[in-house]
């Protein structure tokens, strides 16, 4: 392909567009309706959205090899197909519905001929008469000549621009009866501030010309340079000259004669009557040319990338023509687009129309820079640099001006983006999607999050204490009572990490076997919507395993604090293995879980029982604590926590404390749900619960260091004979 463009195409493409219809047809309007300092706010507003736009594209353009497609190819090259194919179509709708726009314009230059027609044959003669001849023209100018015509004729048009421009700037004011200097005083009040979002709706599209030579990327030698410099300049350039005309409208003409005549321009001018509609034609013919040139070759893009559902609708859109490969078939459909706009839209709803989807398009190019800024990926070095608080400031401008607009336009705009991208999202699966663009973000975010968190650890942790648990298990695929019971935990008010324990020694194939393993416990938690962390641990030992998970730091940013042990009570002596690294977890003040499983399913519906002996001093606050944690996961929804207080004597004042603490605690345990159990002489509190809590669906008991010293596998196989337990030993006194 002979790609030969430069700068001056790009520059001049968005200028002709930014100085085009609503300048010639709508400014006037605004100024008389919102005077010079509402149609200032409305340039401001209008810029404080394409000038971040602007630099994100240029700095986008020069970080990344910019082909066909232009705005399109940015968003995909960047978002992935899934985001660029939605925001791709609504883009593509935009120009194609833009070309439609500027031939409507392209008409009301024809104003004096209508007006003629009117007073000689007596009727009105609809503007289509005019309009769907230009477009057919254009379109088969376009068709049979392709870009480089369009490259010819934009020089010449815009020599004519700003020709009708100096004329216009060196007239003189209106002489007319309403044009008093009282009169034209008046312009220069703010008035009427509650129409300025209807009229930016009307105006904005003047300013979204600057994005007009970026279609044009396929068709450039160097688009990292000449996008930035044409696109920056034209935005720049643009700027100026419509603060100046703002200016010279408000001191030349009355808000009367601003409010009537859409023309006023050619009543200052200097051959006003003549060049005013040479210099509207001239440019919206231009404007109608350059979204004609960059309509097709987004669609063509689009197609490229086998963005829609068949095959063949993408081969025949894709298809170009000669050694340009210009884009015929997809001119076609784009040129039966805006004929359909031609025939039954205006100037004003049209323009309604695109202002929406050109917010929406700028929205995403300058959320895709801030991404790319706060994310920092290495392979992000754009040659041209913006700010990311530009590209942050553009992206919010755009929503918040779309719901200025129109709330109800703005809410079904992003849910037609929604039903879009699941539609997308339904036929290609592979593609990139969103929690893929925020990858590096989220990555960002976690980042300074845990370095925020463990600079203020100390503060953090007197406040109040939640759970970061680690589990380590060989028996992952065996049992997963344990995997569900980190998910309990690490739910809604904690922290789970499970790792996958295998015995051996770091290896290539260890490493393989450990990856396929973690893929696997990975696609099975997804199923259950788990906030549970996995990972896998190859060690030679389970002690030397244990070690290193204790010291591992915890991708929560907060220190883990509890490690949970595991086995299966019909294998008592797996016990020995854990008995023996209890005291290694110990020294590191870490709170220490032993969950027993047995062979019942289980039970939720029959709630928690927590366990409270006199010696569990230390516990029992943590005991509490786990079961209102575990009690917050969906499985626990109807069920309840029931307390039991084992003790050989009567005493009412154990509860009342234990209702207290509760009460302080604002746990939602109800008086009735505790309950005093009365050991007898000879009774073990082994006993009791086997009695009371057989059917529980979850038991939770205390322990204490000495039992591990002393008696430690007949205290744990003596609860065999009811379901699951979780044994608990705390460091330190919790607060509830």
């Amino acid at each position: 392909m002979n790609k030969g463009f430069g700068t001056a195409p790009v520059f001049f493409t968005a200028i002709s567009t930014i100085l085009g219809a609503i300048l010639f047809l709508r400014f006037g309007y605004a100024i008389g309706a919102t005077g010079f300092w509402g149609a200032i706010a409305i340039i401001i507003l209008g810029h404080l959205v394409t000038i971040p736009t602007a630099l994100a594209i240029s700095e986008i353009a020069t970080n990344t090899r910019v082909e066909g497609g232009g705005e399109y190819f940015i968003i995909s090259r960047s978002f992935g197909l899934k985001i660029g194919t939605t925001i791709g179509i609504t883009l593509y709708l935009s120009q194609a519905i833009s070309i439609a726009f500027y031939v409507i314009a392209f008409t009301e230059a024809f104003e004096p001929f209508f007006n003629w027609w009117q007073a000689t044959v007596g009727f009105e003669l609809p503007r289509q008469t005019v309009s769907v001849p230009a477009l057919c023209l254009l379109a088969l100018l376009i068709l049979r000549k392709g870009a480089g015509l369009g490259m010819k004729m934009l020089y010449i048009i815009n020599i004519i621009l700003f020709l009708s421009l100096f004329c216009f700037f060196i007239g003189p004011a209106i002489d007319s009866a309403g044009a008093s200097a009282e009169a034209i005083a008046g312009n220069f009040t703010l008035r009427n501030t509650d129409s300025i979002f209807f009229w930016f709706a009307i105006c904005f599209p003047a300013f979204t010309g600057m994005t007009a030579g970026v279609g044009l990327s396929g068709d450039l030698k160097n688009p990292g340079k000449s996008i930035p410099l044409g696109t920056m300049g034209a935005t720049l350039c643009g700027l100026a000259v419509y603060i100046l005309i703002v200016w010279k409208l408000s001191a030349s003409a009355s808000p009367t004669d601003l409010s009537t005549d859409q023309l006023i321009m050619a009543r200052i001018a200097i051959m006003g009557s003549l060049i005013i509609p040479m210099g509207l034609a001239a440019c919206t013919f231009s404007s109608a040319l350059g979204s004609i040139l960059v309509a097709p070759r987004t669609m063509q893009a689009l197609a490229a990338d086998k963005s829609f559902p068949l095959q063949r609708i993408n081969q025949f859109l894709a298809q170009g023509r000669g050694a340009t490969n210009e884009p015929a078939n997809a001119t076609l459909v784009s040129f039966l687009i805006a004929l359909f706009f031609v025939l039954a839209g205006n100037v004003d709803k049209v323009a309604q129309i695109i202002s929406m989807f050109f917010l929406i398009t700028y929205g995403t190019l300058c959320l895709i820079s801030f991404i790319n800024h706060f994310g920092s990926p290495p392979s992000y070095r754009p040659r041209f640099k913006s700010k990311w608080y530009f590209s942050l400031g553009g992206f919010l401008m755009s929503v918040w001006i779309m719901f200025m607009i129109n709330p109800l336009y703005t809410i079904i705009s992003y849910l037609l983006l929604a039903l879009i991208y699941l539609f997308v999202e339904h036929y290609n699966k592979d593609g990139k999607g969103l929690v893929d663009i925020f990858e590096g973000a989220l990555f960002q975010l976690n980042r300074r999050l845990r370095v925020f968190m463990q600079k203020h650890k100390s503060s953090m942790a007197s406040e109040e204490w939640r759970p970061s648990a680690i589990c380590i298990s060989p028996h992952s695929f065996e049992r997963d009572k344990v995997l569900e019971l980190m998910t309990w935990l690490s739910h809604q008010h904690g922290f789970g990490t499970y790792f996958h324990y295998i015995e051996g020694y770091y290896s290539k194939q260890t490493f393989a076997e450990s990856q396929n393993i973690l893929r696997q416990l990975i696609d099975r938690q997804k199923e259950h919507s788990s906030a549970l962390y996995i990972d896998t641990m190859i060690s030679p030992s389970y002690t030397s395993a244990i070690a290193q998970v204790i010291q591992a730091p915890s991708i929560s940013g907060m220190e883990n604090n509890m490690v949970v042990f595991e086995y299966d009570k019909s294998r008592p002596e797996e016990l020995t293995r854990i008995i023996d690294n209890i005291n290694l977890a110990r020294a590191g003040d870490f709170d220490v879980c032993i969950f027993a499983s047995s062979s019942y399913p289980i039970r939720n519906r029959f709630g928690i029982h927590v366990w409270i002996r006199e010696t569990d001093e230390k516990n029992t606050n943590l005991m509490i604590l786990l079961g209102f944690i575990i009690m917050a996961h969906p499985d626990w929804c109807k069920s309840q926590i029931k307390i039991f207080i084992a003790t050989t004597r009567a005493s009412e004042a154990v509860k009342e404390e234990l209702k207290a603490r509760i009460a302080a605690g604002r746990l939602p345990i109800t008086l009735t749900n505790i309950e005093i159990i009365l050991l007898g002489e000879g009774q073990t509190v082994g006993d009791a619960v086997s009695i009371h809590s057989r059917h529980a669906g979850l038991t939770i008991l205390g322990f204490r260091e000495e039992i591990i010293r002393h008696d430690a596998q007949s205290f744990f196989t003596r609860f065999n004979a009811i379901g699951d337990i979780l044994f608990v030993n705390a460091s330190q006194y919790k607060e509830i």
